[in-house]
């Protein structure tokens, strides 16, 4: 058994917490799989990991083997980016993990477009609002949207995300159009509990940043969520524009209250640290940065 097989084997293991998961990462049977695990642990002579037909746990070996061994394979992967040709053409899977809403919208037609370029490519989309750690969970990039805090990962900022309030025509029809934020508390209004968790929506007035006070019957956890209860015309919204610039370009939304609005967010791509990235990780980068890092499509409107 090729040792780097093995521990990569292992390592992915504990990153998916099952062989079937590791096994489709890489492109093996389930079998193949734990037949290169055992090998490893028989070669080291210890077991690495406890298994279960449920669980599967890393032992005190297994832990210390686990943190080198991820360390040698990063070194591993550096030494082969670093002499390959950087022009190379991108090859293997690439992982990447995104934001649900902006992840359907934007970047899925992104991806796209993307192996329409470099077809020898594999790639693996994950789309989830929950935090994801790129190192543990495996991933070679993350796409993410606001303040980031990870000072282990390389961020590139591709654009601003701003948040606008939002109505469909016909509720302001029957209701009115909302002039100024004051005006909100009479409104019905969606609360996207994702962000407004007590309900308070910040807007600038007279220089000066405040809170208002919303309320409505309806409670989502989506920006998607969101835009389809505005578009339905039960009350007020904020979205981020990404999610709502095709519904007011096709008139089912109108934006509100602009003059007012403070709130904007940056667009990332995340990356682990590294001298030298592989060719398929840098062409996707650089791919981003010539897609959004312009104007972007959803500030268009």
């Amino acid at each position: 058994m090729d040792t780097i097989i093995g521990m990569r084997t292992f390592a992915t293991v504990v990153k998916t917490g099952s062989f079937t998961a590791a096994a489709d990462r890489l492109g093996m049977s389930k079998a193949l799989a734990s037949k290169y695990l055992s090998q490893l642990e028989q070669r080291l002579g210890v077991r690495l990991l406890n298994r279960t037909t449920r669980h599967l746990s890393l032992t005190e070996a297994g832990e210390i083997y686990y943190e080198r061994c991820q360390l040698l394979l990063d070194a591993f992967d550096e030494l082969e980016a670093a002499i390959q040709d950087r022009h190379e053409s991108p090859r293997g899977c690439l992982s990447i993990t995104a934001p649900q809403t902006f992840g359907e919208l934007y970047l899925v037609p992104a991806v796209a477009a993307f192996w329409e370029r470099y077809p020898q490519l594999a790639i693996d989309l994950s789309l989830s609002d929950r935090f994801v750690n790129l190192l543990e969970d495996g991933f070679d990039l993350g796409v993410r949207i606001g303040e980031l805090a990870d000072s282990s990962l390389v961020a590139r900022r591709l654009a601003s995300i701003r948040i606008v309030t939002c109505a469909a025509p016909r509720y302001l029809e029957r209701h009115g159009v909302p002039r100024h934020p004051h005006e909100l508390p009479a409104h019905a209004c969606v609360i996207d509990t994702n962000v407004d968790v007590s309900a308070r929506w910040p807007y600038r007035i007279e220089g000066e940043r405040q809170q208002i006070g919303v309320q409505g019957p309806f409670r989502v956890n989506s920006a998607r969520a969101v835009r389809e209860m505005v578009i339905a015309g039960v009350g007020v919204g904020r979205c981020p524009a990404y999610a709502i610039a095709d519904a007011v370009r096709d008139g089912h939304l109108r934006v509100v209250l602009q003059d007012y609005e403070m709130m904007e967010y940056g667009l990332y791509v995340v990356y682990p640290h590294r001298n030298y990235l592989a060719a398929k990780v840098r062409a996707f980068i650089e791919f981003l940065m010539a897609r959004f890092g312009v104007q972007p499509e959803w500030e268009r409107f």
